[in-house]
C-alpha cells in the first residue's frame, strides 16, 4: 500500500453523514443482522464523554475509507479512586480497503494524538485477531475486570506509555454510557435514513458471540 495515497485528519460536520455511510457498509450484517453502529455514531457526537479531538477519519481523494472514534472512561480501583482512561468505536474501514492496513494506521495516529492530550491507556472491546497487532493485550495482565472480576475475552487494552500499568491492583473498568442510549427501535428508525439493505446471518456473527460471551479464568 502507498501510504501517499491516504491522508489521515480530523472529522469535520461537513463529514457526518459520510461517516455514517462509512460505519454503516463496514458493519451490516458483520455482528448481527444489519447493524447499529451508525446510529451510536450519529448519537455519540453530542455525549459528553465523545472526544472531538481524537475522531479522526483517512480519506482516498475526496472519499472518507476510514475513520476511528473515541470516548472517555475510567478505571476504579478498591477504594473508588478513578482514573480517567480512553475507548473508542467502532473503528469503520469500507470493505472494499479492509487488509490494507488502515485500521492500524487510524490507531496509531490516534494514540500519538491522545498522548498529547494526557492519556496513557486505551480499553476496548474487540476482536483479540484484529487488534494485538496494535499493541492490545489480553485485560488479564493488568488485572483489569468489570464488576465482580469478570476479564472477558474481548476487553483489551493498551499502554500508550509502557510500564503505567503494572497489574499489582485490581482494576475495574468504567464505561461511557453512550452505548446505552441506543435502542433497537431508535437504531431501525435512523438506518430507514440509507438507501435499502437487507439484514442476514453471517458466520461473523456467531464468532462475534463467542467472544463476547467468553471469559478469561
Amino acid at each position: 500500500m502507498n501510504n501517499q495515497e491516504f491522508f489521515i485528519r480530523l472529522e469535520q460536520r461537513a463529514d457526518y453523514r459520510a461517516v455514517e455511510e462509512l460505519t454503516r457498509e463496514a458493519f451490516w450484517n458483520v455482528y448481527k443482522p444489519g447493524c447499529d453502529e451508525p446510529y451510536f455514531v450519529h448519537i455519540m457526537r453530542e455525549h459528553a464523554d465523545f472526544i472531538p479531538e481524537l475522531a479522526f477519519v483517512i480519506t482516498h481523494g475526496d472519499t472518507i475509507v476510514a475513520n476511528i472514534m473515541y470516548l472517555r472512561s475510567w478505571l476504579e480501583d478498591e477504594a473508588g479512586t478513578r482514573k480517567e482512561i480512553l475507548s473508542f468505536g467502532p473503528i469503520s474501514v469500507h470493505p472494499d480497503y479492509q487488509r490494507r492496513g488502515l485500521g492500524k494506521m487510524l490507531i496509531s495516529h490516534s494514540a500519538e494524538a491522545a498522548l498529547r492530550l494526557g492519556y496513557d491507556t486505551v480499553v476496548i472491546y474487540g476482536n483479540p485477531e484484529n487488534y494485538v497487532c496494535s499493541g492490545f493485550k489480553s485485560c488479564k495482565r493488568y488485572q483489569i475486570c468489570l464488576e465482580g472480576g469478570v476479564f472477558p475475552t474481548a476487553l483489551l487494552v493498551k499502554e500508550l506509555k509502557p510500564g503505567v500499568l503494572d497489574g499489582s491492583k485490581r482494576l475495574i473498568y468504567r464505561e461511557s454510557d453512550a452505548p446505552t442510549l441506543i435502542t433497537p427501535e431508535k437504531a431501525a428508525e435512523f438506518d430507514r435514513s440509507f438507501p435499502p439493505k437487507e439484514p442476514a446471518w453471517m458466520p461473523s456473527q456467531e464468532k462475534f458471540y463467542i467472544y463476547s460471551h467468553s471469559t478469561i479464568g
